[in-house]
């Protein structure tokens, strides 16, 4: 019994490391368990830039005041069955930026910060999952409100060792077979801005001859079925002279699409027996983060939860086919639902004033800036007009007039003090949404990224392996699991 015993012990204690490795490896976040799901066909990916908690919080806390509830107005996505969260850092940086966080997205794998989907040293590259699937039958969307060359979208048909290279990147674009890109234009077809020598081909051209059809008119995007082309690049009407992005919702009229009627066109015209991988980016919430602009970004969240509506109606039509997944890349600006000025006080309704975005009323500060000696008094009129803002504190009054003298002296972000102040952005305007969001309670730490953890949110077939906490990393490693593909 004694020679028993001991056995028995060292085979116990033989067990242990072999139990607690398995209980670390469930604690550290790894892809769990799971098994193809054979009925699904149809899988959307939306990804808010810049987006986490506060901005979802902030857009339910704004539609709460416009509405006059009493409670938060739940976005669709935010009432999802199953939520998660995952952390977003990069290879070399606890506070990524947004090809690193694309590349983790698109292909399950960590690099450094500005590279897309290429390891750190720059030789080998990754396979997305939607090149993975493209392979398989899938078709394959992708949709953004800003360039499509831009970090996001681009991260799930380029490789590159700098998100910079928009020229090779629009080329890759041609390359790639992907039935359908949407929303923004192309930064560099023409290959003014690389660095590459030598004679080089138009991408959009080079476009063409890959078989892709381009649209840029409302009509002609409207009255597109699958039936007129076997791929195609469709482009908003209106699209910024710089940046080649669509306007920012608050700014658009009825020249311009939305988010989501680019959605419900690439269902339309992607749905198909063998299914489809639809990634749809809401690329200027990161945008309006950067500036600070509350309103803006909100405007943006909400425009971003209608493209998840587009795919709610059809998820209600295949409901066992379809699988629904929101999440972040991160978040920006460091936004927070709190300011000490307000302590515990909120005025939410003092957002629903805004009638324009920052980079809008930039234009209308540029032509004040013209009349000598600008002083506070000369703006109240449009700052009511504008953003509802009147009868200015003393403090108000005191950051206005600093705002204005930056502003006219050119303070740059080169210059410590202007940069804490202003990020590099219009002073006068900067300070402005400061103000107004200071007074609904909301404040902000960072003209940049933070490291905040983003949430994840999905509804379908296989949702269940999206709860938890774990890396971004592991968001594409689980789709392609459930769609039995080995990324």
């Amino acid at each position: 019994m004694k020679k028993l015993s001991s056995i028995l012990l060292i085979f116990i204690v033989l067990l242990l490391p072999l139990h607690a490795g398995g209980n670390q490896e469930k604690q550290t976040g790894s892809t769990p368990e799971l098994h193809a799901n054979r009925n699904l066909k149809y899988v959307f990916l939306f990804i808010g830039d810049g987006m986490a908690l506060p901005q979802i919080n902030a857009a339910e806390a704004y539609l709460m005041a416009k509405e006059e509830k009493d409670s938060p107005v739940k976005l669709s996505f935010s009432q999802f069955p199953v939520t998660g969260m995952c952390t977003t850092y990069s290879a070399n940086s606890y506070i990524t930026d947004s090809a690193a966080a694309a590349t983790a997205l698109a292909s399950g794998r960590k690099t450094a910060n500005g590279i897309l989907n290429m390891d750190e040293s720059k030789k080998t590259t990754f396979k997305t999952i939607a090149e993975f699937l493209h392979e398989k039958g899938f078709k394959i969307g992708i949709i953004s409100t800003v360039s499509i060359d831009h970090a996001t979208p681009a991260a799930f048909y380029a490789h590159q060792p700098s998100r910079g290279n928009y020229y090779e990147i629009s080329l890759e674009l041609a390359k790639s077979g992907f039935e359908f890109f949407a929303g923004g234009g192309l930064k560099d077809p023409e290959g003014k801005k690389s660095k590459k020598e030598g004679e080089k081909n138009n991408a959009l051209e080079e476009a063409k001859k890959a078989g892709y059809k381009i649209l840029n008119s409302i009509k002609d995007i409207e009255g597109l079925s699958k039936n007129d082309a076997e791929k195609v690049i469709v482009m908003n009407p209106v699209l910024s002279s710089s940046s080649l992005a669509m306007p920012y919702k608050i700014d658009r009229d009825k020249t311009s699409l939305n988010l989501a009627d680019f959605t419900k066109k690439a269902i339309e015209f992607l749905e198909n027996p063998k299914g489809f991988f639809i990634m749809v980016e809401g690329g200027k919430i990161d945008w309006a983060c950067h500036a600070n602009d509350a309103v803006a970004a909100i405007h943006d969240v909400l425009d971003f939860n209608s493209a998840v509506e587009a795919a709610l109606d059809f998820a209600k039509i295949h409901p066992d086919e379809t699988l629904i997944v929101v999440t972040g890349d991160h978040e920006t600006g460091g936004l927070t639902m709190g300011f000490a000025g307000t302590r515990y006080s909120s005025a939410f309704s003092k957002l629903t004033k805004q009638k324009l975005s920052f980079e809008e009323f930039n234009k209308i500060i540029d032509k004040y800036k013209e009349k000598e000696n600008l002083t506070v008094e000369d703006l109240l009129p449009v700052l009511k007009e504008n953003f509802g803002l009147e009868d200015l504190s003393i403090r108000e009054k005191d950051l206005l007039e600093n705002a204005i003298h930056a502003s006219i002296n050119n303070a740059t972000s080169q210059d410590e003090a202007s940069y804490l102040l202003y990020g590099g952005y219009e002073p006068i305007t900067v300070t402005i949404t400061h103000i107004i969001n200071n007074r609904a309670g909301l404040g902000w730490t960072s003209y940049s990224h933070t490291a905040v953890p983003v949430p994840v949110y999905a509804k379908g077939p296989g949702a269940e392996v999206f709860t938890g906490y774990y890396d971004n990393t592991e968001i594409p490693k689980r789709l392609s699991r459930l769609l039995d593909t080995n990324l």
